[in-house]
């Protein structure tokens, strides 16, 4: 009986650290399979100036920080150096055209089961090179869950959620969040109050 005693003791303090082992590879793997696509402006800004890290990648890194999750920047440099009027009549002038302007590198989908997707309101909906992005991976987001969200000077949200369910019938697209560009500098709590009632 001693002996079965010390077996059932030994095995007991394995079973935690097992768990234990268990518990942080289910973490890793969640932060794995999590990961934020957006598009970004640097430079003429409204509100805000000339910047050098746009109001959208700061609400995308406070995203990574606070949840674990990996980035694609959608790049274009098709926008540098613009001021902020001809910026804006520019992107107007391709949202009424329709047009899918170019960006750089891609990245593989298939391994990720839940994607934000961020970017400014520019006429009313993301910038049309995130709509060459949408064009690109069509089918790829089928089955996964896709949260929007956008930076802005008055337009929350504007378009972008129904343009994002639109380009990907499949997928199960959230509410969205929305940002003012002027404020995502002291606004991290905002994204972290956001992100915890999605449960991260």
């Amino acid at each position: 009986m001693h002996f079965k005693s010390i077996i059932i003791t030994a095995l007991a303090l394995l079973i935690p650290t097992a768990c234990s082992a268990d518990v942080k590879q289910e973490k890793d793997m969640d932060k794995s399979k999590t990961l934020v696509v957006f598009f970004s402006h640097a430079g003429d800004n409204y509100a805000v100036g000339n910047i050098e890290v746009g109001n959208t990648k700061i609400v995308a890194d406070y995203i990574t920080e606070l949840t674990g999750a990996e980035q694609f920047e959608i790049v274009t440099h098709k926008y540098d150096d613009m001021a902020y009027t001809p910026l804006i009549n520019l992107a107007q002038e391709e949202t009424r055209k329709g047009e899918l302007p170019e960006y750089e590198g891609d990245i593989d989908l298939s391994q990720y089961d839940t994607i934000f997707i961020g970017g400014p309101v520019w006429w009313g909906t993301y910038p049309q090179v995130m709509f060459t992005f949408f064009t690109k991976h069509a089918g790829d987001l089928s089955g996964k869950t896709v949260i929007p969200f956008t930076t802005h000077e008055g337009s929350g949200l504007a378009n972008c959620v129904e343009d994002v369910k639109a380009a990907f019938p499949g997928a199960n697209v959230t509410k969205g969040f929305s940002i003012y560009g002027h404020e995502v500098r002291s606004g991290k709590s905002k994204v972290d109050k956001w992100l915890k009632g999605l449960g991260y």
